[in-house]
Parts: C-alpha cells; structure tokens; sequence
C-alpha cells in the first residue's frame, strides 16, 4: 500500500502495435476519400503526450457543398427508394464491423481524446455499435413504430458531434437518420476526428451506397457552411449552449428541422436513506471517471445534511484511490484533458471558486509532467450564487452543498439555466418516483449514474436543448408525418 488508501499498481498499457493511422486523411465524400478543395490541412494531438497523431484535411464552403450535394444524389437515386429491409442491412453490417474492429477504435478514442482506454473499450465502442444494432431493427418497421401516421424521410441530415464522445455521437446520429431513410453530412470535433473518419471507413468497405454517409473535418466555419446550405433539410447538433443558439437564430425562417443537445449541470441528489457506499462510486462515475467531459456529468452533488460529513469524508478517500496518467493504461481512472484550451478554462474555474470563497479539496495525486492533466477537484461550502455551481465547467470539478428537505432540494436542483440529467440516491422508491416528477431534467437516473441503453431517449430542457437522441423519440426526429 502507499499511504492509506492507495495501491500501487505495476503499469498495464494497451498496445498501440495494431493501429493503422494515415499520416494524412482526407475528406470523405460520395463514397471516397477525396483532396480538400480548400488544399488546406490541420493536425490533431494526443492530449496526453503532445505528439502529432495526422494531419486532417480542412473542409471549406465548396467542400461542404460537395458533400451535401452527394447526399442529395445518394437520397433522391438510391436510399430513400430502397425498401426498409435493404437500409437495415446496411445499418447491421456497420454495427458488426464496428465490433470487429471495437479493439483499434478503442485505442484510438484514447489517443486522440484523452479518455482512459477503459471507458472507450467498455463504454463508448460497444454503445456505438449496439446504436446501429438497434436502428437497423427499425428501418423496416417504420410504420410500426409510429402507427396510424405516415413516416417519411426528410432527405439530407447535416450533423455536427463535439470532442467528448466522438465515435459514440457520430453513431447515436448517423444510425437513425440512415434507418429513417435519410442521407448525412457528419462533421466531428476539430480535436477529436480520427474515431470518425476511421467509421468513414468502415462505411466505405461495408458498401453502403456512395454518398448516403460522407464526412468531413474542419472548425466552426464548417460547421457553420453546412448549418446554412439551402439542400440541408434537417440539422442534429450536440455542443455548446452558445453555438446552438447561434445555429437557432441561422435557421430561423427555414424549414430545417432541428434537435440540440447542448451544456449541462447536473444535479446529484443523496438523502439519507441512501446506501452511501453505492451513492459516492456513483458520484465518482459521474463526474471523475470521465474527467467531467460529459454534458451530463454529475457536476453538482447535493447531501442531506444529516449524512454530509460522512459522505465528503467517503469523497474524500475516494478521491485518493483514483489514477490520473496514461489514458492508454488500463490502471487509469483519469486521462488527459482533451486541449490545452480547455486544460486553462478548468484551471481558471478553479481559481474563479477560491476567490468567491469556496473550500477546495484535490486529490494528492501526482499527475503526469507532459500533457494536459487536471487533479479531480471538490469545492465545499458553495451556494447558488457560486459561478463553479452556475456555469458548466466541462472538467474533473465537483461543488458540494447540503440541503435538508424534499422541497429545499428540489428547488435548488432546478435553479439553473440547464436540464439535461439528474441522479437521486435513496432506498424509498416513493420517493425516487415524487423526485423525477418534479426534476426539470431529461434523464433522472435512480440510485446508478450514467447508464446509456440505444432504446432509451436522452436530451434536455431549458439551455439544455431540445428534442431527443436514441429510441423512437430519436428515430422520430429523422421524419416528417
């Protein structure tokens, strides 16, 4: 043991000999890799080490409108007048290419997003391919799905993923436009593209007719260049608050279709029935074990005052336990930080909730000297006025406050600009049922904390956004009645 609570672990890395990386990827349209018009390239790092994995072809406005305009072809010559039995075919074969090669996509999420191999390996690989599993079940079943109503495909999906789940995103919006009969232009985070384009080609070998899929890298003027092309029909976004507003406003007056998956500031809620082990390692999950770096993090914990002090002290211990290093080893809780930008927005969060007077705790931990790493941090003694309560931090940082009654916490909880996710902790399942009534949150989880099923809808109220990813409620979003 050292110290005492920690073991320390021999390192266990994955290997990396398996990955087949170009040094250079270009833009992935009409069923084939083609030269940016725009000549222009840009690299993405390995947050963890500093070392240049590729350089990524940067898409302009004539690049997207190639791209969009291969969609449209793709859409009205073969998708949407193949039968739904057909569609699925496709969708099933990705899904099982994506299990076949769920080892080197895993790998390579870590190194380019900084996330610990084994969330990539256990979380985000499987869930992507069983999204395609589950959609390719209901491209044939539309009018089962949604009965006495006439589904149609809306034509041209313009889809825009961030940093943080990069393979898993992508899949949660390609898989139910293609079942819903629909063609996509896909464009992932500028950090994180390489899980993407490796899905480009997967999707290319699986035969999937040429331009039903196309993706395409690039920064915000991308983005922007296929929220505002005249053949896009429908735009999925899932980012900041900030830029889906600025996407609203774009469309506004269009008949586009939209859904938005924007910032988050969950809520934790532990009474004092709760089984306080089971309660902290949830709290852990939400927000440690993805360093902070999910929309729906658990980035507030509320304690019933009656059982807060054994609660932090638990935290406390807890945090002590956890490994922040090499996201390539399988002993890491907690990897990189995907930028240098978003390393300094944590850091200057952290100053932001010292100065307004909040107690800060942070692991003893040692973190690695090269890369971007954040100890796992917790604020005590905050309120609703802190901003570090307030304002989303996308980072390893935990603000502590206590409550005493039902009605108290519920207040507190809703009391934000957000609404994306919630957690409640207790062994009364009356209560568990009074508390998702009243939670203005899209997703209550009940005694666990960031479960994901491709059946179950997820997404927002509020600043959260709207509309909704998985399920029918996901699959809807992709047709017109």
């Amino acid at each position: 043991m050292v110290g005492e609570f920690k073991w320390d672990y021999a390192p266990a890395p994955e290997s990396k000999d398996h990955v087949r990386l170009e040094k250079q990827y270009d833009l992935f349209i009409g069923g084939k890799f083609v030269k940016p018009l725009s000549k222009k390239y840009f690299a993405t790092y390995n947050p963890a080490t500093g070392e240049k994995l590729a350089e990524v072809a940067q898409a302009n406005e004539k690049d997207v409108d190639l791209a969009v305009k291969a969609a449209k072809a793709a859409y009205d010559k073969v998708w949407k007048k193949m039968p739904g039995k057909e569609r699925a075919k496709y969708i099933y074969r990705i899904a099982r290419m994506i299990q076949e090669r769920a080892r080197e996509l895993a790998v390579i999420e870590s190194m380019d997003g900084g996330k610990p191999i084994r969330e990539s390996r256990d979380v985000d690989v499987p869930l992507a391919a069983n999204h395609f599993f589950y959609y390719a079940g209901w491209a044939d079943k539309l009018e089962y799905a949604f009965p006495n109503r006439t589904p149609q495909s809306l034509g041209v999906a313009g889809q825009i993923i961030p940093w943080n789940f990069p393979l898993l995103m992508a899949a949660w919006k390609i898989a139910p436009a293609l079942a819903a009969g629909n063609t996509v232009v896909l464009k992932p985070a500028e950090t994180t593209p390489l899980t993407a384009l490796k899905l480009a080609e997967i999707i290319r070998d699986s035969g999937l007719p040429d331009g039903v899929v196309n993706i395409i890298t690039g920064y915000g003027d991308t983005g922007a260049a296929i929220v505002n092309h005249p053949q896009v029909n429908k735009v999925a976004f899932t980012g900041s608050t900030q830029v889906g507003k600025i996407i609203q406003k774009a469309i506004a007056g269009t008949d586009k279709k939209i859904t938005l998956e924007l910032g988050g500031k969950a809520a934790n809620i532990i009474f004092e029935d709760a089984a306080l082990d089971q309660a902290v390692e949830g709290v852990v999950n939400g927000i440690f074990f993805n360093q902070g770096h999910v929309c729906c993090a658990g980035s507030r914990l509320f304690v019933q005052e009656s059982v807060a002090d054994t609660v932090i002290r638990k935290l406390k211990q807890r945090m002590e336990t956890l490994i922040v290093g090499d996201p390539l080893d399988k002993n890491t809780d907690i990897g990189a930080i995907n930028s240098k930008e978003q390393l300094d927005k944590i850091n200057e969060y952290i100053q932001i909730g010292i100065n307004e007077g909040a107690e800060m705790h942070q692991s003893s931990c040692s973190i690695p000297a090269k890369g971007y790493f954040c100890k796992p941090t917790l604020f005590l003694h905050t309120s609703q006025s802190h901003r570090i309560v307030q304002e989303e931090i996308f980072g390893p940082v935990l603000a502590v406050q206590t409550f005493r009654t039902i009605e108290e916490v519920i207040e507190k909880a809703n009391n934000i600009p957000y609404g994306l996710s919630a957690g409640v902790w207790t062994d009364k399942g009356s209560k568990i049922f009074n508390m998702t009534t009243k939670m203005r949150a899209g997703v209550v989880w009940a005694n666990t904390y960031n479960k994901f099923d491709p059946a179950s809808p997820f997404g927002g109220y509020k600043e959260s956004g709207f509309g909704r990813e998985g399920g029918l409620h996901g699959l809807a979003a992709y047709l017109k009645f």
